[in-house]
């Protein structure tokens, strides 16, 4: 996915007074395309992320981060805590000894393998559409793979995951996060769909319980959970 998955968030926050910031990580969105299978590793996105907020020199950040975005940014939040405020986090995980990957996560691993695999059609069907936003939702979903080379990025993030690939999916980074954000000070909100086989309500509240946080857990949501757009933009700022 892409920076297009805050679509419907972005604008509550926005009216609130918020600046709101959704980068499209390398690989993904308007964002180069790089086509080298070994450049795609957690520790090339991290080092890209840190890059760019201190380019910005962005400060009080309120992080709102899912799927890949959770060990992206939580590492990001733990390497550079003074810049970080607040951790909203959504249906994401950061592996550790403990974690127990669902039978949905490691299908999609091989899955993204198979040549051909349609990455956009596979982001429209884990969201929740009408039939009238359909072909609008999921041609945005498609638009940034236009050939298989653009496809190296989604195809490697899901190759990389820790159980597959630990070097590259930054297994021992990902775990040193989870034990440092036991000890996090600030703020923090988990925010999960009910409906995700991927990373599931149990292990939401598992997370939250963690991290100290405050669980929000919506019915009927899935995956992509910043869909539902001004709810979660509603709970976000509720927690403020």
């Amino acid at each position: 996915t892409w920076s297009y998955l805050y679509r419907n968030v972005i604008p509550t926050l926005a009216a609130a007074g918020y600046r709101c910031i959704a980068p499209d990580h390398i690989g993904f969105g308007k964002s180069d395309k790089v086509t080298e299978d070994d450049w795609y590793t957690l520790d090339a996105h991290v080092t890209t992320l840190q890059d760019f907020i201190q380019e910005l020199d962005l400060t009080q950040i309120t992080l709102l981060c899912q799927d890949w975005g959770g060990p992206n940014g939580l590492i990001t939040a733990v390497d550079l805590p003074d810049r970080f405020q607040r951790l909203v986090v959504m249906n994401t995980w950061l592996h550790h000894d403990d974690y127990e990957y669902t039978d949905q996560l490691r299908n999609w691993n091989t899955l993204s393998q198979t040549p051909g695999f349609d990455f956009g059609v596979v982001g429209f069907q884990m969201a929740p559409w009408s039939v009238d936003e359909a072909p609008t939702l999921q041609a945005a979903y498609a638009a940034p793979f236009t050939d298989e080379a653009s496809k190296t990025g989604a195809r490697r993030w899901p190759w990389m995951l820790p159980f597959a690939e630990p070097e590259a999916g930054g297994a021992d980074r990902q775990a040193a996060a989870h034990a440092a954000l036991a000890d996090w000070d600030g703020p923090v909100n988990v925010i999960f769909g009910d409906s995700d086989g991927v990373f599931t309500a149990e292990w939401g509240q598992q997370f939250a319980d963690h991290l100290g946080a405050t669980f929000d857990l919506l019915p009927g949501v899935g995956h992509f959970v910043q869909e539902t757009g001004p709810l979660v933009a509603e709970l976000i700022l509720e927690r403020a």
